[in-house]
C-alpha cells in the first residue's frame, strides 16, 4: 500500500473508485441466488422453492463460517509479500488448502447428522424434506472447491490482484449460472439440477484458477510450489488461531439468517417461499454494499498503522456517507421495480401476492444495514476481532429474542422487523466499541 492509493484524505469518490472493482464480483454472488430462485419459482409449484430455500440456507451458513480462510489468507499474504517472501507465501497457500480440504472432508461425513438436523428443525411437507435432502446430498460435495476458491481469492486480494480475485469469482457465478440454467431448463432436472450446476461450476473454476495460479506463481515469484516442509505445527497452529473471533463471529452471522429461514418454515411453506424471494432482494443490497466495506478494510488499516487519526475519521465519515447514499438509491429502485422483479422470479400467483405485500421491509432495510456493514469494514480493518465478535453475538441473541415475540404476535411483519433490529442491533453495538479503536492512535 502505498500514499498514493490511500491518501491521507481519502474523498468519497476516491472510495468510489476503490470499490469498483469489488462491485462487479460481490454482485455475481447474490445473482446466482437470484437465478436459483427465479428457476425454482418457475416450476409451479411451491415445495420446491422451499425446498431451495432452507438447502441453501444450510450450505450458506457452513461454507460462510469458514469465511476466515479468506480474510486469514488477506492478512498472512499481504504482510508476507509485503517483505517479498515469496516461498512462505507458497507455503501459507499450500497449508490453508491442507485445511480447507480437511474441513471439507469432516463436513462430507456429517452429511447425514446435517440432513437429519434439516429434518428436525424445519416444518415442512415430507415432499419437500425429500427435495431438501437431493440438494443437500448433492451441493455438500461442492464445499471442498468452494474452500479452496476463499483461499485462491484471499491470495490475491493479499498480493494486491483484486482484478484476478474479481476475476475469479465472476467466472465460478456466471459458470453456475450457465450450468444450472441448462439442467433445469433443457434435462428438467428441477432441484437436482441447480445443485449440479453448483457443483460443477464450483470445479470447473477450481481447475481453470489452480492451473492459472500455479503458472503465475512461477512467473512472479519464480519459485516451484512444492509440498514439502509444510506441517509444522506451531505455523498451522497460528493459521487456525488467527481468525478464530472473526469464525465466530460470521458463524453468529450466518446462523441469524438460517434463523429466518427457520422462523419463516414455521410460518407455513408459501410464507417461506416468498420470504426466499424477498431475501434476494436483502442479500443483493448486502452485496452491493460490502464493495465499499473491503475498500474501507485496507484504507482503515492504511491509516491505523500509519496512526493517522484524520486520515482514519475520514475515511470512516466518506465510507458510512456514501454507503448510505447508495442504499438509499437501491431502496428507490427496489420501490419503483421491486414487484417486476418478482414477477420475473415466480410464475406462481400465491407467492407473488405475499411477497408484494412485504415489500415495504425490503425497502427499508438497505439504507438502515448500511451502517452496520460499514462498520463491519471499519473494525476488521483496524483488526478489532474481539470486538466484531462480542458486538455479532450480543446482536444475534437479541435478535432471537425479538423475533420469537415479534413472530408469535405479528406473523411474516413481526421476523421482518425484527430483522431491522437486528442490524440496528449490529450498528449500535458496533458503535459502543468503536472507541477500542481510536485507542490504538
Amino acid at each position: 500500500m502505498t500514499d498514493k492509493n490511500y491518501p491521507a484524505n481519502i474523498s468519497k469518490k476516491q472510495i468510489f473508485l476503490l470499490s469498483i472493482p469489488v462491485f462487479f464480483s460481490n454482485l455475481a454472488i447474490p445473482l446466482v441466488g437470484i437465478i436459483d430462485t427465479g428457476l425454482m419459482g418457475n416450476l409451479g409449484e411451491a415445495k420446491y422453492l422451499a425446498a431451495t430455500s432452507i438447502a441453501t440456507s444450510i450450505i450458506t451458513m457452513i461454507v460462510w463460517s469458514f469465511g476466515f480462510l479468506r480474510m486469514g489468507t488477506v492478512g498472512i499474504v499481504a504482510q508476507l509479500f509485503g517483505r517479498s517472501d515469496y516461498r512462505e507465501i507458497i507455503k501459507t497457500l499450500l497449508r490453508n488448502f491442507l485445511i480447507a480440504l480437511l474441513i471439507a472432508i469432516i463436513i462430507i461425513l456429517l452429511k447425514p447428522f446435517i440432513i437429519n438436523l434439516a429434518k428436525i428443525y424445519f416444518s415442512t411437507s415430507k415432499e419437500t424434506q425429500e427435495l431438501v435432502n437431493i440438494y443437500l446430498s448433492v451441493r455438500i460435495l461442492s464445499i471442498p472447491a468452494e474452500l479452496i476458491l476463499y483461499i485462491l481469492v484471499g491470495f490475491y486480494l493479499g498480493i494486491q490482484k483484486t482484478k484476478i480475485s474479481s476475476l475469479l469469482i465472476i467466472t465460478s457465478c456466471l459458470l453456475n449460472i450457465v450450468l444450472s440454467s441448462f439442467f433445469v431448463l433443457s434435462l428438467d432436472l428441477k432441484i437436482f439440477g441447480v445443485a449440479l450446476g453448483t457443483l460443477i461450476g464450483n470445479y470447473l473454476t477450481v481447475i481453470i484458477f489452480l492451473v492459472f495460479t500455479y503458472n503465475f506463481i512461477i512467473k512472479k515469484f519464480q519459485v516451484i510450489p512444492k509440498f514439502e516442509k509444510l506441517i509444522v505445527p506451531a505455523k498451522l497452529l497460528k493459521l487456525f488461531n488467527i481468525n478464530f473471533n472473526i469464525f465466530i463471529r460470521t458463524l453468529f452471522l450466518t446462523f441469524s439468517f438460517l434463523w429466518v429461514t427457520y422462523l419463516g418454515s414455521k410460518l407455513g411453506e408459501d410464507f417461506l417461499a416468498a420470504n426466499a424471494i424477498l431475501m434476494q432482494f436483502i442479500i443483493l443490497a448486502s452485496f452491493f454494499l460490502d464493495a465499499y466495506a473491503f475498500s474501507t478494510e485496507g484504507v482503515v488499516g492504511f491509516a491505523v498503522g500509519r496512526k493517522n487519526i484524520k486520515s482514519f475519521l475520514t475515511a470512516v465519515k466518506n465510507s458510512i456517507q456514501i454507503s448510505f447514499y447508495t442504499a438509499l438509491i437501491i431502496s428507490l429502485l427496489y420501490l419503483i421495480f421491486s414487484k417486476q422483479i418478482i414477477n420475473i422470479i415466480t410464475d406462481i400467483e400465491i407467492l407473488r401476492f405475499i411477497s408484494y405485500k412485504y415489500i415495504i421491509w425490503i425497502v427499508i432495510i438497505p439504507p438502515v444495514a448500511s451502517f452496520c456493514y460499514q462498520f463491519d469494514g471499519v473494525f476488521i480493518g483496524a483488526t478489532q476481532t474481539k470486538e466484531i465478535r462480542n458486538a455479532m453475538m450480543i446482536s444475534v441473541v437479541s435478535f432471537i429474542i425479538t423475533s420469537i415475540y415479534l413472530t408469535e404476535y405479528f406473523g411474516n411483519h413481526g421476523l421482518w422487523l425484527s430483522l431491522l433490529l437486528f442490524m440496528i442491533f449490529r450498528s449500535l453495538t458496533l458503535n459502543y466499541f468503536f472507541n477500542k479503536i481510536l485507542k490504538k492512535f
